[in-house]
């Protein structure tokens, strides 16, 4: 995924701000079946706030982790959660316009 302009991300966190965390990495970590959620919320929804464990080392590596697994970008984080932005991979089914895309 490309990177985003820092206006790009401030637009997307504005818009995540309202959201409620969609899915939420438990104790287990992140599983094969939180990852199958998660893609799928970021499919449907293309911005979607997650809630993560305690630990900030652990909330960092499930972070790059979600990144890497799934082509998303973070957007913003604020203590235990954060926002997460995917583009629909069929063009059509895109709803978010980022500013100067």
């Amino acid at each position: 995924m490309s990177n985003l302009t820092g206006g790009q991300r401030k637009y997307l966190r504005g818009l995540g701000h309202s959201l409620k965390p969609i899915v939420q990495v438990g104790k287990s970590g992140l599983t094969e079946g939180v990852l199958a959620n998660l893609d799928t919320a970021l499919e449907s929804h293309e911005l979607v706030k997650v809630k993560l464990g305690d630990d900030r080392e652990v909330r960092r590596q499930v972070t790059e982790e979600i990144e890497t697994k799934l082509g998303s970008e973070k957007v913003g984080a604020i203590g235990h959660v954060a926002i997460f932005y995917r583009p629909a991979r069929d063009p059509d089914k895109r709803h978010l316009r980022l500013p100067g895309a």
